[in-house]
């Protein structure tokens, strides 16, 4: 299950990339988790930045097992369910990011953290679909779900899965098509090579979100022993 990524370029870098307005309350995000808040684009507003839930509100958080908070959306279920086909058609969205995260499993309770960047470490999209309901209070709430997808040749030696990662030139058709099927072509897996290292074990922790968590750390697990796995 993908569960973090990071946002760590500043308002003026992601206006410039993504040709948005981008407003005075965005902040970079180093560790990006569900139940955040983070910055989306989508078809029905794309001169701008949105801020979203990432699977469900934190209200809502600890009523739900991770499982069903939606955080993923698991390309290969999208032309099965209606009522995913249904937000392919109507509920798009791009997710501005500069890297994202997945943990190698190396024993039955070790896991290493890695970062994943592009090569020349820019910043991309990743395709989301997004939805709006009405909570038990009538507050109206926004959430997206990030659409995966089986694993290159980068991410496979550490996960089976990862984010599908737009091509710059599919991003504006992603958010524009109207045909079914071509959306559908649009979400494949990253074909270029990507950069990846290990990083501190502090990424396990939601709440921490500093420049330091994306920095190269030596291999260690979850409890910060260091390991001879790499």
């Amino acid at each position: 299950m993908f569960i973090r990524y990071s946002i760590a370029a500043n308002a003026d870098e992601v206006a410039r990339r993504f040709s948005v307005d981008v407003p005075e309350g965005y902040q970079p995000r180093y560790n990006a988790a569900p139940t955040h808040l983070l910055p989306v684009i989508t078809q029905e507003s794309q001169k701008g930045i949105s801020f979203f839930y990432w699977g469900t509100p934190p209200s809502w958080a600890n009523k739900k097992p991770l499982g069903e908070k939606i955080i993923n959306t698991r390309i290969e279920l999208l032309p099965e369910k209606s009522v995913l086909r249904k937000k392919l058609r109507e509920k798009r969205c791009l997710i501005p990011a500069d890297g994202f995260y997945e943990w190698k499993k190396v024993g039955k309770r070790t896991s290493i953290p890695y970062r994943f960047t592009l090569k020349d470490k820019s910043q991309f999209c990743m395709a989301g679909l997004w939805e709006e309901y009405e909570d038990v209070q009538d507050t109206m709430n926004h959430t997206f779900t990030v659409v995966t997808t089986g694993a290159n040749e980068s991410v496979a030696p550490i996960s089976e899965r990862m984010p599908v990662i737009l091509h710059p030139d599919a991003e504006q058709a992603w958010l524009n098509s109207a045909n079914e099927s071509e959306l559908l072509s649009l979400l494949q897996s990253f074909s270029g090579s990507l950069d990846y290292y290990s990083v501190s074990p502090r990424v396990n922790a939601p709440e921490y979100n500093d420049r330091l968590v994306m920095l190269p750390a030596p291999p260690a697990d979850q409890f910060g022993n260091l390991t001879l796995f790499d």
